[in-house]
C-alpha cells in the first residue's frame, strides 16, 4: 500500500537529507540526484517543492533560522533562570555554529556568490531578535540590573553590531584585534544599557575566545 505524506513532511524529509549529504560533501559537490537518492523519493517530488538546489539551501537557511529563534525564545520565557544567566542561555541559542565549527549553511551564507541570501538572513535576525531580547531587558530594568531610556532602539544598534563586526568580518579578526573587539563591545554593551562594570563579562564566550574579557 502506498504511504501519503503530507507535503510538510515530505519538505522536511528533502531538507534533512539536503543538510546531511551538504555536511558531508559540501555544496557544490552535493547534486539534486544526490538528495533525491537520499531522501528516498520521485524526482518531481523535489522540483513540486523546490526550484533548484539553491533553492533547497535557502530553505534550509530559513528552516536553520527558525528553529535558532524558537530555542531562544522558549530559554527568554523562562523567568526562573536569573536575567543575565537567561540572556545568556537565549544568546548562545541563537549562534548557529555550536561547538565553534561554521557550519554547512555558516559556510554558504558567507560566500560572495550568496551575499542576497546573507543579506535576507541578516535582516530576518534583525527583526527577529530585539523583541526576544527584549524580555530581559526590561525584567532587568525593573530588577534595577539597567537603566536605559532605550532599551529596544538599543538592542536593534547591538544586533546590527554584530551582525557586522563578529560575522562579517569574523574570518579577518585574529588574536589580539579580535580579543580588542570583545572587550570594547563588553565596555560599551555596560554603558548602553546602564549596568555595573562587569555586568556583561560572560558573554565573551559567545565569541570563543576560552576566557573572559580581561583574559
Amino acid at each position: 500500500m502506498r504511504i501519503i505524506k503530507n507535503a510538510d513532511v515530505r519538505r522536511n524529509e528533502i531538507l534533512d537529507a539536503a543538510e546531511e549529504l551538504f555536511d558531508l560533501n559540501g555544496f557544490d559537490a552535493t547534486t539534486i540526484s544526490a538528495i533525491i537518492e537520499k531522501a528516498g523519493i520521485a524526482r518531481g517530488t523535489v522540483y513540486y517543492h523546490f526550484k533548484s538546489k539553491e533553492d533547497v539551501l535557502d530553505a534550509l537557511i530559513e528552516r536553520h533560522c527558525e528553529r535558532l529563534l524558537k530555542e531562544a525564545d522558549q530559554i527568554a520565557a523562562d523567568t526562573s533562570l536569573p536575567v543575565m544567566e537567561r540572556l545568556l542561555q537565549t544568546l548562545m541559542a541563537m549562534n548557529g555554529d555550536k561547538g565553534g565549527a561554521p557550519s554547512v549553511i555558516t559556510q554558504q551564507m558567507h560566500r560572495p556568490q550568496n551575499a542576497l541570501m546573507h543579506q535576507k538572513t541578516h535582516q530576518t535576525m534583525l527583526e527577529a531578535i530585539p523583541p526576544i531580547l527584549m524580555r530581559m531587558i526590561e525584567d532587568g530594568i525593573k530588577e534595577g540590573l539597567f537603566h536605559t531610556p532605550y532599551p529596544y532602539e538599543s538592542l536593534e544598534m547591538i544586533v546590527a553590531h554584530v551582525n557586522t563586526v563578529f560575522d562579517d568580518y569574523s574570518e579577518k579578526l585574529m588574536g589580539k584585534e579580535l580579543l580588542n573587539r570583545i572587550k570594547a563591545f563588553i565596555f560599551n554593551l555596560e554603558r548602553i544599557f546602564g549596568a555595573e562594570p562587569g555586568s556583561f563579562d560572560s558573554v565573551a564566550v559567545l565569541f570563543h575566545t576560552g576566557g573572559g574579557a580581561d583574559e
